[in-house]
């Protein structure tokens, strides 16, 4: 079963509520099945409802709790996710329980998750949506893939935001024996726009994920920034922004605009900005939060591919 094949359903979706990229993704997909005649219903928090209800007024929301991520800020998300070990696991196992009471009072023919180990139910056809495969860990933290792997293959369908060839995702899209896999291709929500000719923004800066990683991308980017050449900067209003900078916050439809009239972005190498870029296909300066190993693993992936001059539109910085 791949996305193009649900028509007429009644759909209960949830994307992780790790930064905002799993939402961004989710934009797309959620436009294709409602143009496919399908009922969708969104379980999330509130901030993932705000962007939601930019881009759809047709959706039903169930007000739903997050996994409890909490990020130090020095780039050890190894530990910081083992410290909080315990209480992803208990939310995880809140989730599954609370599942068949979600599916029974909205009638659901049909749960995706975006992420989300604990979303999911034997009784109706689970997807779980993801680009990862393989997690990007060393040889040694074997049992973290070993984990992952055993809780994602419990959904009926696995979907790969990726090419079969894994030309956006890399290892971590290879299927490597997992039953179930379905190739799926980007999803991005600049893929409804009509993409302006003129790209008059020299430079925008992208701030996403956590506030505390988005504060020091600001400051990195800001600290050396030429004097005589334009930035333009997009992130929240959390965000503490040095003056003399031109600063878009909030609506993320009015930030598309910005994005698609950029001659360069320069942003975190999340997979949902690898997604946009191969829609836009500008120019892009890819930084990686240290000690994030996906994020490392995906810049020297796409870094190494222009100069190879396989994709022209990515610069490795």
């Amino acid at each position: 079963m791949k996305p193009g094949e649900l028509t007429n359903s009644r759909i209960l979706l949830s994307p992780l509520n790790w930064g905002m990229g799993h939402v961004s993704r989710s934009i797309g997909l959620i436009h294709q099945l409602l143009g496919q005649g399908n009922t969708v219903i969104i379980a999330c928090n509130e901030d993932q409802k705000k962007v939601f209800l930019e881009y759809f007024d047709q959706l039903e929301f169930i007000a739903h709790k997050g996994y409890p991520f909490v990020f130090g800020g020095k780039g050890r998300f190894g530990w910081d996710l083992l410290v909080r070990f315990s209480s992803l696991q208990n939310r995880m196992l809140e989730e599954g329980k609370g599942m068949e009471k979600l599916l029974e009072k909205n009638k659901i023919d049909i749960v995706i998750s975006d992420h989300r180990y604990g979303f999911r139910s034997d009784r109706v056809h689970s997807i779980f949506v993801t680009h990862q495969v393989n997690l990007p860990v060393k040889w040694y933290e074997f049992t973290v893939n070993a984990i992952h792997r055993r809780l994602m293959i419990k959904f009926h369908s696995i979907w790969v935001m990726d090419f079969e060839d894994n030309r956006l995702a890399g290892k971590l899209g290879s299927a490597g024996g997992v039953r179930n896999v379905q190739y799926i291709g980007p999803y991005s929500r600049f893929t409804f726009y009509e993409q302006p000719k003129d790209k008059s923004i020299p430079n925008v800066l992208i701030l996403s994920g956590p506030t505390v990683y988005a504060q020091q991308l600001l400051n990195q980017v800001t600290k050396d920034w030429p004097k005589n050449e334009e930035l333009t900067i997009i992130g929240s209003d959390e965000l503490d922004f040095p003056s003399g900078y031109s600063t878009i916050v909030g609506n993320w439809k009015i930030q598309d605009q910005t994005i698609m009239k950029a001659k360069r972005i320069i942003s975190r190498s999340g997979y949902s900005t690898i997604m946009d870029l191969e829609v836009l296909k500008i120019d892009a300066t890819l930084i990686p939060t240290h000690g994030q190993a996906e994020q490392e693993y995906l810049s020297k992936l796409h870094g190494i591919a222009n100069r190879d001059k396989k994709k022209l539109y990515v610069r490795y910085s």
